[in-house]
């Protein structure tokens, strides 16, 4: 079932176009996964999707509504929740008071029993309650961006928006992370995710699209040697096809020459 559509959507940065016309159909329940060269308008897309960036021409609708009209503090048939790409922060909060900023909306300036007890489920589903007490500045780079996924699922979403969420995570977070995601996905979210990876979009993501040209291309529907051909126009770089399992994933060719 069709969540979100978009129809004729342009966006510019002062007389820079960054989109043109683009469409795109996001489904109800699934994980897609966004690829793209970095400036190709992924981030302004999801700036877009995140209520963020309103200044766009075209038409955004999710559940049937225009995105403009979404406000943040009216009560919504769909609740969005949004991880964007850079987070810092100077003070030691705890983990638990980090995750209870998300339920901000929820707590009328004072914290409530339910809104304490929702952080707690959700840190253990994540297996950090270990970690509550643990000032937020003192954990991995790996361990904040759980904690951060945390603090956008204790807003209870049905839509999860997250902007490059592996990006300098090493192997071990950044499959964490997107298990995670895929079972949000299993329990009924509907995730959005910028990935710079496509091997990790090929594994985990069950709809994939390609940002190039100003436009969003669904490569769902194409042939293997489709995609081969797409992504190597689009990141300009020779690849070859790699089979696994059931799945092709995509390496540099590399030749002779390159030594």
């Amino acid at each position: 079932m069709k969540l979100i559509t978009i129809e004729k959507l342009s966006f510019c940065y002062g007389k820079l176009q960054i989109l043109k016309e683009l469409d795109a159909t996001f489904m109800r329940g699934e994980f897609s996964v966004i690829l793209g060269r970095n400036g190709s308008g992924k981030s302004s897309l999801f700036q877009i999707l995140a209520g963020v960036q309103k200044d766009y021409h075209g038409c955004v609708k999710i559940n049937g509504i225009e995105r403009r009209a979404i406000k943040r503090q009216r009560a919504s048939d769909v609740r969005i929740g949004f991880m964007s790409q850079f987070h810092q922060t100077t003070f030691p909060f705890s983990v638990f008071d980090v995750v209870m900023t998300g339920r901000a909306s929820f707590t009328h300036f004072a914290p409530r029993a339910e809104d304490r007890q929702r952080v707690e489920t959700v840190l253990k589903q994540f297996n950090l309650w270990v970690y509550k007490d643990r000032p937020y500045t003192q954990l991995s780079g790996g361990e904040r961006q759980l904690v951060l996924l945390c603090r956008v699922m204790v807003q209870d979403p049905d839509i999860i928006l997250l902007d490059e969420p592996t990006n300098h995570l090493d192997l071990h977070y950044q499959v964490k992370v997107l298990e995670n995601l895929q079972r949000l996905t299993s329990e009924g979210k509907t995730i959005i995710c910028i990935m710079h990876d496509p091997n990790l979009a090929f594994l985990y993501g069950e709809r994939l699209f390609l940002m190039q040209n100003q436009q969003l291309r669904s490569l769902s529907q194409l042939s293997v040697l489709e995609i081969h051909q797409s992504l190597e126009e689009a990141y300009q770089v020779p690849l070859a096809s790699v089979k696994h399992g059931d799945r092709n994933l995509i390496i540099p060719r590399i030749t002779s020459n390159d030594f």
